[in-house]
């Protein structure tokens, strides 16, 4: 189902990077819903408030985003898509402010430790943490900061008025950000995937896991991504979090049907398409109307 505008909630403000990245998803005709967390963005999704969520799942400097991997398994919500979107940071400042004048720099903790070649230049910087990289420009526009810089993309600069002094101040110039999108069930289409979010446990026994990746590995599936987090109150028990890939839809369903002997309390996350665009590159517009399935499976063994 294609929705011409469709709303989608994002954690931060406007030009953030959860906006920028769901605008090259969805294309600019998005209404993008401001929100406080990642739980909110969820709420937001569950009352029909909005269509879609933009979510940040993990980092190549920062690693994953772990507690958003529980809003996966507690929500519910199929994952139907992805986007890579490159990390490039500029140092922003009111219109006429000179660089020597500049006492603080102020940005996202995660943005700041990107950028710390930079600040090994500038020792006299002194650094303030905010939440949001988007806001802390908002902020020196509405407060009129002249002795304060921010670290954002070059959309908070358009978006509030400010000029670039520095660009891609990042230390690692091919960093990204993987986002996940997510719909309600009822917003599904039913067209071809090749890729699959799962989630499951295996029991505490020797070789109990190496059984399920040797699966993947004899269909000729690739496993990019797996994550484990510990089960609340059970000790040594964890559900691993894996994403796999195929060329072929019957090895994927095969292996499916065989993991799920070895596996208790198997969900399939999303079945989605991957995004093949280059990270280092910057990733063009993508429609919403891509094909994706999505099966919800629970099994006690």
């Amino acid at each position: 189902m294609k929705i011409e505008k469709p709303r989608v909630a994002i954690q931060g403000i406007r030009a953030s990077f959860h906006e920028e990245a769901g605008l090259r998803y969805f294309g600019e005709n998005a209404q993008m819903i401001e929100c406080n967390s990642f739980k909110q963005t969820f709420e937001k999704l569950k009352n029909r408030e909005a269509d879609y969520v933009v979510m940040a799942i993990e980092n190549s400097i920062a690693g994953s985003i772990l507690p958003n991997y529980t809003l996966l398994l507690d929500y519910g919500f199929p994952v139907v898509g992805e986007i890579y979107l490159p990390i490039q940071l500029h140092l922003m400042a009111l219109p006429g402010v000179k660089f020597e004048d500049v006492k603080y720099v102020t940005s996202h903790p995660i943005a700041l430790r990107q950028c710390v070649d930079f600040f090994d230049e500038y020792p006299h910087l002194k650094i303030i943490e905010s939440s949001d990289t988007a806001a802390c420009a908002k902020r020196i526009r509405d407060e009129q900061l002249t002795d304060t810089v921010a670290i954002a993309n070059s959309l908070a600069a358009t978006l509030y008025g400010l000029d670039v002094l520095e660009r891609r101040i990042e230390s690692n110039k091919r960093n990204f950000t993987r986002f996940l999108i997510l719909t309600h069930h009822d917003n599904m289409d039913k067209k071809p995937a090749n890729k699959a979010s799962l989630c499951f446990q295996v029991s505490n026994k020797v070789g109990a896991l190496a059984k399920v990746l040797n699966i993947f590995a004899e269909e000729g599936l690739n496993m990019s991504k797996i994550q484990s987090m510990p089960i609340l109150g059970k000790r040594n028990e964890y559900n691993f979090y894996v994403d796999v890939e195929w060329d072929e839809q019957k090895h994927y369903d095969n292996a499916i049907r065989q993991i799920l002997k070895y596996t208790q309390n198997f969900n399939i996350l999303g079945e989605y398409e991957r995004h093949d665009d280059e990270p280092s590159v910057a990733p063009k517009p993508q429609r919403i109307d891509r094909g994706r399935r999505y099966i919800n499976i629970r099994r006690n063994v």
